[in-house]
């Protein structure tokens, strides 16, 4: 309300300084000169068809003055508008347009008035009407129509270079990634992804679709409504076509968006948990025992990585060890294996005396990862039979035979002909220690007859 007393009270002053005082002095000055009795002029001043016809006069010169603007009551203002989008005019299904700026800074100059109605009302912004162009490279005009002509403007860029091209089509292969998959629940895998469509059509420049070398359905597990076991459908999925370098090449697709059916499972596999002592005990000790907090763990995965587990292996260091002891061990996920259900194991070690002597077995040699085709043969029987020596506590050592002994070679990659391999070797009981007393053999690689 005090705003508007002291528009009117501004109002009153200005038509008073500028208007009837100026008024009132010319006409003192004139009836002066002309010797008009002052008493007449004030009674015919007084008339109420004086005042009325004076006070028409007055309001029709002040809207001729507004009007025309013979009176600058502002002045000019600028205001920049960014990033205002450029609309296209030209025939979508027939050409391609390359090199146009997507949005352009419009600057316009007015009064305040002015540019707040400029801002508010609709206008058909920023335009470019490429009608009538053919294929090939054209300079345009980019130019922002208004409905105010009292107002100056200014488009940067104003001046673009476009390339028209022809719009071809192509028919591609669909198929699909899976994103986010981190984001999915540890215990689930995508066991299958059903997509709506098998091919789709690419439509752009021809040195576009000549670029494209795969067209994909972005599954994003993200979108789904639920994230657990079962099948879901995923509706308007993004589709992205790539070059040979993995980079996205922009076409348009038809159809632009498609559903896929989204198989969830939850495979899992119960596995053993195998003891593995690492490092050597104090002298004249040796594990007699062990027991897990748990003998067995689930795993989640694929269904070919849990095929290929049979057992977990928990390593447990040993060094210096002379007593009983507990340990809380890390149960580390294997390759491929999305989740295990406990993290930590506790495992309890019977630290006892170790036997006095260590118990010696002759073990023949095997061979790992052979080539198709051949068979080894050990040069002779020294390198065929491995005296493998065993130790540990006697209650453990007295339960181990030939059989739970196996030492070999690695042969992965040899051809037909003779080599020396280094000797592994392996116990099926985890308490003892094993020893080979040599610790390469020689053997010949042979076809087979």
């Amino acid at each position: 309300m005090k705003k508007i007393t002291n528009f009117f009270k501004l109002l009153f002053n200005f038509f008073d300084r500028y208007i009837i005082m100026p008024i009132t002095r010319l006409v003192f000055k004139i009836t002066k000169r002309m010797n008009v009795p002052n008493k007449k002029f004030e009674s015919w001043l007084s008339k109420p068809t004086t005042l009325l016809f004076l006070s028409l006069f007055i309001a029709v010169a002040i809207f001729v003055v507004v009007d025309q603007k013979i009176i600058g009551f502002s002045s000019q203002n600028a205001q920049v508008f960014k990033n205002q989008p450029v609309n296209v005019i030209y025939n979508e299904e027939q050409y391609v347009v390359e090199g146009l700026p997507e949005t352009v800074d419009v600057t316009l100059i007015g009064s305040k008035a002015e540019l707040y109605i400029a801002e508010q009302s609709s206008n058909n912004g920023v335009t470019v009407d490429l009608t009538g162009l053919t294929p090939g490279t054209h300079k345009v005009n980019i130019e922002y129509e208004q409905g105010n002509h009292n107002i100056e403007y200014s488009v940067n860029p104003s001046v673009a270079t476009v390339i028209i091209y022809d719009k071809v089509s192509d028919t591609r292969e669909l198929s699909y990634d899976i994103v986010n998959n981190n984001k999915l629940d540890k215990t689930l895998v995508v066991n299958g992804v059903k997509l709506s469509v098998d091919e789709v059509t690419i439509r752009g420049a021809e040195y576009k679709i000549e670029q494209v070398a795969s067209v994909k359905a972005l599954i994003d597990l993200n979108n789904l409504t639920k994230k657990e076991a079962g099948t879901q459908t995923l509706n308007d999925i993004t589709l992205k076509a790539y070059d040979n370098e993995g980079n996205v090449v922009d076409v348009e697709f038809v159809p632009s968006k498609i559903d896929a059916e989204i198989d969830l499972a939850s495979p899992s596999k119960t596995i053993p948990l195998n003891f593995v002592p690492e490092g050597n005990l104090a002298t004249g000790k040796a594990i007699g025992g062990y027991k897990f907090s748990q003998s067995e763990v689930t795993i989640y995965g694929d269904l070919d990585t849990l095929a290929s587990i049979n057992s977990l292996d928990v390593k447990v260091d040993v060094s210096n060890l002379s007593d009983n002891t507990s340990f809380k061990t890390e149960i580390k996920k294997p390759s491929g294996v999305k989740s295990v259900s406990v993290n930590y194991v506790t495992v309890d070690l019977q630290v006892t005396d170790s036997s006095s002597e260590p118990v010696k077995f002759s073990i023949p040699l095997d061979a790992i990862n052979v080539g198709e085709g051949l068979t080894p043969q050990p040069i002779d029987n020294e390198n065929g039979f491995i005296t493998v020596e065993v130790q540990g506590a006697s209650s453990v050592i007295s339960s181990i035979d030939e059989s739970d002994i196996t030492v070999y070679v690695d042969l992965e990659g040899l051809s037909e002909g003779r080599y020396t391999k280094e000797i592994f070797v392996k116990g099926s009981n985890p308490l003892a220690i094993y020893k080979v007393k040599r610790t390469e053999a020689t053997i010949d690689l042979i076809k087979k007859n």
